[in-house]
């Protein structure tokens, strides 16, 4: 899941519906792009392909408190408009 930094990537326990998504994505917002690396247009391709998760999923960022897909669709603006 590019665009955060070079290399960033989530990672999915389908068995147990858990996304651990790094400084990808965070409960309410996104991870910053104006850092060397970040590109914004590989972070929006990421967060469309996250967007297509279940909404049951439940989100562990780097930071900050869990939050689950579809809450995020939802509320997020970086994905709400993605689904």
């Amino acid at each position: 899941t590019p665009g955060h930094s070079p290399g960033c990537i989530c990672l999915g326990l389908e068995g147990g519906s858990l996304l651990f998504t790094g400084d990808t994505l965070f409960a309410g917002t996104v991870g910053r792009t104006d850092l060397p690396g970040g590109n914004g247009a590989k972070l929006a391709r990421s967060l469309r392909r996250l967007a297509a998760l279940p909404g049951d999923w439940r989100v562990i960022p780097g930071h900050g408190p869990a939050t689950t897909m579809a809450t995020e669709c939802r509320v997020n603006p970086f994905l709400a408009h993605r689904r």
